[in-house]
């Protein structure tokens, strides 16, 4: 944590999960101050209270409007930028609210980086801008594709690297408050597709992911972490095996904008990628407009790889998962006999 000793941090939608995974990560650190933007001010008054922190800032706006973004970037050293909009349904209906917050909103935050000479910004993204079929998904690869872009123009200067990560476990809107929530209640679990299958992150698995990229990202690189995955059938039964229910297992069928699966990486990324370990890091695409280069060479070998997706990584079955699962505070809750709010 060396880095970020004596340095002010910026959280866009800092108010969220992962916003407050970071300051509990962060806040008895060397960081001089850290800066939480968001639009609601209820959320931003509770974390207030709850932290109590002197070193903890907080600042009233939208990414969607730049100007709200000048006072909140002043003096700012680094940016984890997490302002989205990210319930699939929700976007589905309507995206042109996606596209504002989680495309031109990121148009709006790596201006104002670059104009206010912050020196590295993380960007958020997620599996479903890979292959997207739905406007949350189209909307971030959007956003990713900005920032590759002004990657370019930003060079050394302001170095822009984008995290992209699976289902974080027990995120806001997430499946596994409800199913715990239905089983308190004595109802179904509600199970979209039994054969459907996610990534399966712990919040604490996300913050890593946006250290790793910081500690290492250059300009325009993309971090992703390797992570297990289990089928939907597979949660419903180990959170019964957990909690000591029978409550059944009820398919009400796949929602707007939902695939079976999601990919973390494209077959064309997995050509380019490189193997660090826990991570893969896929270094931008640098070519120029010249394309008439490439008409007799080109610029690398076709992709033979196959894609890196939740049906192909390492699949969880009940015991693999009801380990990971005891390690959410949600799980916890329940097990103690506490409700769990969605």
């Amino acid at each position: 944590m060396g880095l970020f000793k004596d340095k002010t941090l910026l959280i866009t939608g800092g108010t969220g999960t992962f916003g407050n995974a970071v300051l509990q990560r962060f806040i008895n650190t060397g960081l001089k101050e850290i800066r939480i933007f968001s639009r609601d001010e209820k959320k931003q008054d509770d974390m207030r209270k709850a932290y109590c922190n002197p070193k903890l800032k907080f600042y009233i706006g939208d990414v969607r409007h730049e100007d709200s973004l000048r006072d909140a970037m002043a003096g700012v050293d680094f940016i984890f930028h997490a302002a989205a909009l990210k319930q699939v349904p929700s976007c589905e209906f309507f995206p042109i609210e996606a596209l504002r917050t989680n495309a031109l909103g990121t148009e709006n935050v790596l201006n104002a980086a670059i104009r206010n000479n912050v020196k590295r910004v993380i960007v958020l993204s997620t599996d479903k801008a890979v292959y997207p079929i739905n406007a949350m998904g189209i909307s971030k690869a959007m956003m990713e594709k900005l920032a590759v872009a002004k990657s370019r123009v930003a060079g050394e200067n302001t170095i822009i690297s984008i995290t992209r990560y699976g289902n974080v476990m027990a995120s806001r809107g997430s499946v596994i408050p409800l199913f715990i929530k239905q089983i308190q209640e004595g109802q179904p679990l509600t199970v979209t597709d039994p054969a459907m299958t996610r990534f399966m992150m712990t919040i604490e698995d996300a913050v890593d992911l946006v250290i790793y990229a910081f500690e290492h990202g250059s300009p325009g690189d993309t971090f992703v972490q390797k992570a297990p995955s289990c089928t939907l059938s597979t949660l419903a039964l180990s959170l019964r095996k957990l909690l000591g229910v029978d409550n059944p297992v009820k398919v009400i069928g796949v929602r707007h904008g939902e695939k079976l699966y999601e990919t973390l990486l494209t077959r064309e990324e997995m050509a380019v990628a490189e193997d660090m370990g826990g991570y893969y890091r896929v270094p931008a695409d640098n070519r120029d407009l010249n394309y008439s280069v490439y008409f007799s060479e080109g610029s690398h070998e076709v992709a033979v790889r196959e894609d890196y997706n939740s049906h192909n990584t390492d699949l969880l079955d009940v015991g693999g998962m009801c380990e990971l699962l005891l390690k959410l505070d949600c799980v916890r809750q329940a097990l103690n006999g506490e409700k769990v709010e969605v």
